[in-house]
């Protein structure tokens, strides 16, 4: 393992740019680029100016070391890793690529002659809206760790030009609005207008025989759309590694068509090539309309069929067969986003490249992995055939030869079992005829893995049994991890420099190194620093609160955070329970001692998601009320800060006492929110639920509050329903006294219609997310909470111990164990 000797604020010069005298090279960079790619007077220039201009400055370097990267690439002959990804939620790139490439004294002391605070400049930055969730982040934090370990890969997926939305909060209702991150462009990104391919939709298939009489198809009469590569580059730490994640933007296959022009119609011709342009426009279009479905449908392919152009054209560049292309290629799919992408090779191989079936079928299974990130079934992607077959003609034609050819093969292996054959086969023969995307993921890959040992365990013995007992080999267990230079030396540099101050900086790049704070658990000076650290960061959200929310909230509360997407499964609900809970007893006990809290929540619902939308209005609701009530005053405030991404939590994170990971046990493939917490020093009150489980291995199970029913007990409770929560409501009077105060409108405003649907789905004996039954459990580890947090030796202490046993959730354990045991690549680190 390469070790890290340096502090993170000490660093050699890495390329020629800056050698010599460093900071004042730097600061000429910097005017230059003012000057010749902005064209503004550096005496004259603003933040804005500045931000770019040092952009700029930093992705020369980038580019000269990307350079020889690829050579190393080329020279070494190198087996290639693709990782395909719908989302790479990337967050800001300035301060990331400033503590990669070592260069923070030089940036910062060049700032500061040149007259420019650095944090000042980092808030120019925009977040790049290229994701909404966990999966873009993992996404993010792999790219990383690729980089950081040197493994020749790159990430492809889509440049959109409008992220998710940006979320408002009117009257305590999400609102949405566009987000545009791109109105200013990014100096991050470069735009390969010579790397342009051809995709093709809708048209229709021909057959012909070729002259070995062998079945031919033509895809014909396709709609045309161009795929434009831009990159954006993934500085490793501190070594000289620098990747790129290839992002395509759709531009018409003409400027305009020139037959409705010439015909004077040049409305039609504008139409059409804003229409060909609109499949990299936005994230995750809505697909509740047939329209905003297809048009996923068309984004997954786009990227797909860009980027299988891509790899061809680098492989073709040695290889005149394809005898070796699983040797040299290999595609990871993250999730079944980019499934499409199995028929896609197919096709090329079978149609362009005039492969036989069994060995095109060969390469793909050979090439080709698939993560799942999802245990709910209803969750799992299908197309309809319809409309697959309408946009892909082809790809549906190639998907029933492989239904057909598989389902030979269970039938071989289970004769007479036709639940078996229902089951297993691709094509869901419901009313609507749908493609089961996951089935065929699993089939075209020759590895499939969960995220997490408990997410894995039950893929294997629930959601894709019959799977695994044809192919027992295929489902592996690979657990996600974060990047510790982003979530802990980049987000939290008071306590990076505390840690480092004790046990030096090797942890950065192996994040077992952080085992040696353990020395310190129990030293009370080491205690006072810790505890020091973290009211920096809390008064520094607290700010933020009181800026974005008006709450003026105390940061010597007890900070209990729960920040990630809305959804029911999640049980923000749960938590907004507890938060009326612990009001009440304000109110009616007066006299009881409490650790005060401050309860914060983060995170967008889907625009269309309702049920999700209401929980945040409820949210807000409490709030208003708890935050208004002078009876309760600093001991308790509810805060929901809204626009939650990448560049935020890196500011939420830092500040948390308690994360809350509070999934129904069974629901959550993994999570990786609940890592960054810990390695912040949060400690997490969890269900025993994806990734919580070793997380509690490795910390102990003292220093985790653990509440709920396990993943058996809730499935278990879910088909027997052998507790009811109306019975649980009647029969103890603080649940009744939570569900009737929403009910009787205690928080909106007399209105017992409001919260209606959230009330009766909490009372309901068919809530899939078992809150009520849970509940009580839950309310009984909060007390717990409050009474270790009294002790604040003990919470320091087990504070310390949850970042020192932090070590196996690092990415470049993720990332070595996907290297070695998928891809067949050897790291020798």
């Amino acid at each position: 393992m390469n070790q890290i000797t340096e502090t993170p604020t000490n660093n050699h010069a890495y390329s020629s740019i800056f050698q010599g005298t460093g900071v004042e090279e730097f600061k000429k960079c910097i005017q230059h680029h003012l000057m010749s790619f902005q064209g503004r007077d550096p005496d004259r220039a603003g933040d804005q100016d500045v931000y770019r201009a040092l952009s700029y400055a930093l992705r020369d370097v980038l580019m000269e070391k990307w350079i020889k990267t690829q050579k190393t690439f080329y020279a070494g002959k190198m087996k290639r890793v693709y990782y395909l990804s719908l989302e790479f939620l990337v967050g800001r790139s300035l301060g990331n690529a400033i503590i990669n490439m070592g260069l923070m004294d030089e940036v910062t002391q060049a700032l500061e002659q040149l007259g420019y605070d650095l944090e000042r400049l980092r808030e120019c930055e925009e977040d790049a809206a290229l994701g909404n969730g966990g999966l873009g982040r993992l996404a993010s934090c792999f790219m990383d760790s690729i980089a950081t370990m040197k493994i020749p890969a790159y990430g492809y997926g889509i440049r959109y030009d409008f992220g998710l939305f940006n979320q408002k909060i009117v009257d305590g209702y999400q609102v949405e609005t566009p987000d545009s991150w791109l109105r200013l462009g990014s100096p991050w990104m470069y735009e390969r207008t010579s790397f342009m391919y051809p995709v093709q939709f809708y048209g229709h298939v021909t057959a012909t025989t070729d002259e070995n009489g062998r079945y031919r198809a033509r895809w014909t009469d396709t709609e045309i759309v161009m795929a434009m590569a831009c990159d954006m580059l993934v500085p490793g730490f501190k070594n000289d590694h620098v990747i790129n994640m290839r992002l395509w933007r759709a531009k018409a296959s003409r400027e305009l068509d020139l037959r409705f022009f010439n015909a004077g119609n040049y409305i039609t011709a504008v139409e059409n090539k804003v229409k060909s342009e609109t499949i990299s426009k936005v994230l995750y279009p809505s697909d509740d309309i047939s329209e905003g479905q297809e048009l996923r449908l068309k984004q997954q392919y786009f990227f797909v069929a860009a980027t299988f152009q891509d790899i061809l054209r680098r492989y073709r560049k040695d290889n005149d067969t394809f005898d070796d292309f699983p040797n040299q290629v290999a595609v990871q799919l993250n999730d079944t986003h980019p499934a499409i992408a199995i028929p896609e090779l197919m096709r090329l191989l079978l149609d362009i490249e005039g492969l036989g079936w069994e060995l095109a079928w060969n390469i793909c299974v050979k090439t080709f992995a698939y993560t799942n990130h999802t245990l709910m079934p209803e969750a799992l992607e299908t197309w309809p055939v319809d409309m697959l077959g309408r946009v892909l003609p082809r790809h549906l034609e190639i998907i029933y030869e492989i239904n057909r050819r598989f389902l030979e093969e269970v039938a071989l292996c289970y004769p007479g079992n036709l639940r078996k054959i229902q089951e297993m086969s691709l094509i869901d023969e419901g009313p609507v005829r749908r493609v089961r995307m996951a089935n065929l993921a699993i089939v075209g890959s020759h590895s499939v893995n969960g995220v997490a040992a408990l997410h894995t365990e039950l893929l294997k013995n629930y959601l894709f049994r019959n799977f695994h007992e044809m192919y027992p080999d295929r489902i592996n267990s690979k657990t996600n991890g974060i990047t510790p230079r982003r979530w802990l030396l980049k987000c939290n540099q008071e306590l990076s420099g505390l840690i480092g101050d004790k046990i030096g900086y090797d942890w950065v790049v192996d994040l077992d190194r952080l085992r040696d704070l353990e020395t310190y658990c129990d030293d009370p000076a080491f205690h006072q620093r810790w505890q020091a650290v973290k009211l920096v960061n809390k008064k520094r959200l607290a700010k933020i609160i009181a800026a974005t929310c008006c709450i003026e909230v105390d940061p010597e509360t007890l900070f209990d955070i729960q920040v990630k997407r809305i959804h029911e499964y999640k049980r923000q609900l749960l938590n907004v329970l507890h938060v009326i809970h612990f009001y009440q007893r304000l109110i009616t006990r007066p006299e009881e001692a409490v650790t005060p809290r401050t309860i914060i929540f983060a995170g967008k619902a889907a625009p269309s998601y309702v049920k999700a939308k209401l929980i945040i209005k409820l949210i807000n609701s409490v709030a208003a009320v708890v935050n208004n009530d002078p009876r309760v005053g600093s001991r308790l405030k509810v805060a929901f800060i809204p626009n939650y991404c990448v560049s935020l939590a890196e500011r939420i994170i830092p500040a948390a006492d308690l994360s809350e990971q509070i999934s129904t046990a069974g629901t959550e493939a993994s999570g990786t929110g609940n890592m960054k917490f810990a390695l912040n020093g949060a400690l997490t009150i969890g269900t025993l639920d994806g990734a919580n489980i070793e997380i509690r291995e490795e910390v102990g199970a003292d220093n985790i509050f653990i509440f709920g029913m396990t993943a058996e007990e809730a499935e278990y409770e879910k088909k027997c329903k052998s507790r009811k929560p109306w019975q649980i409501y009647e029969r103890n009077p603080e649940v009744r006294e939570i569900i009737d105060a929403i009910a009787g409108g205690a928080f909106s405003n007399g209105d017992t219609e409001l919260f209606r649907p959230l009330v009766n789905d909490l009372l309901s004996e068919n809530d899939p997310y078992l809150l009520l039954l849970d509940l009580e459990s839950y309310l009984q580890c909060q007390r717990l909470v409050g009474e270790v947090y009294a002790d604040r030796a003990t919470w320091i202490r087990r504070s310390i111990l949850n970042v020192a046993r932090m070590g196996k959730f690092s990415s470049d354990r993720t990332i070595k164990e996907y290297a070695e045991e998928i891809w067949g690549l050897k790291i020798d680190r």
